[in-house]
């Protein structure tokens, strides 16, 4: 589809979407509460479709994996309603760093989305800790995990070579989440 039909095809289905939830708002229609997780699911869809037809538009991950994501967090939460609570967002901020992991591993060039990917990943964890292990001190899981992201930046081979300047907030932040 040309890029023209397709900005246009996007703003009518904008366009019906909010209509849709204009009439849910005002009450005329109730729209059930699964298909919020599918209509949400299948924008995610849509923007990852945006990634797979062109692998130069990695922008269209971010919204793509946020979108899936808040997709299956609505959708198990209504299915498994005794989750604990922080359960949606260790799959959020897992989810979303995920994006930001493929968008690395597409191009070594953009090395810098291991920064956001590691710390995405490092609260997850701290939130999985949390429930798990209570009386645990979070923020040190949280420090010591982006510490390892930062190691993890200073060793990873770039195009512009190692970025050896990383080791040193790696090193800090590590010792700092230790104490």
């Amino acid at each position: 589809m040309r890029w023209p039909a397709l900005r246009i095809l996007w703003g009518i289905l904008l366009v019906l979407a909010g209509i849709l939830f204009l009439l849910n708002t005002l009450g005329f229609i109730t729209i059930g509460e699964y298909l919020w997780a599918i209509i949400i699911g299948v924008g995610g869809l849509a923007f990852l479709s945006v990634f797979v037809a062109d692998r130069k538009q990695w922008w269209s991950l971010f919204p793509g994996f946020a979108l899936l994501v808040g997709g299956a967090i609505i959708f198990l939460e209504r299915t498994y309603p005794s989750l604990p609570d922080d359960f949606g967002g260790i799959i959020a901020m897992g989810g979303i760093g995920l994006a930001f992991l493929i968008v690395f591993l597409m191009n070594t060039e953009n090395w810098w989305a291991l920064i956001p990917a590691g710390s995405l990943f490092s609260i997850a964890l701290a939130i999985a800790l949390n429930q798990i292990l209570t009386g645990l001190e979070i923020g040190g899981v949280f420090l010591i995990g982006l510490g390892f992201t930062f190691g993890v930046v200073g060793f990873v081979p770039t195009p512009q070579g190692r970025m050896r300047w990383a080791l040193i907030p790696a090193l800090i932040l590590i010792v700092v989440g230790f104490l």
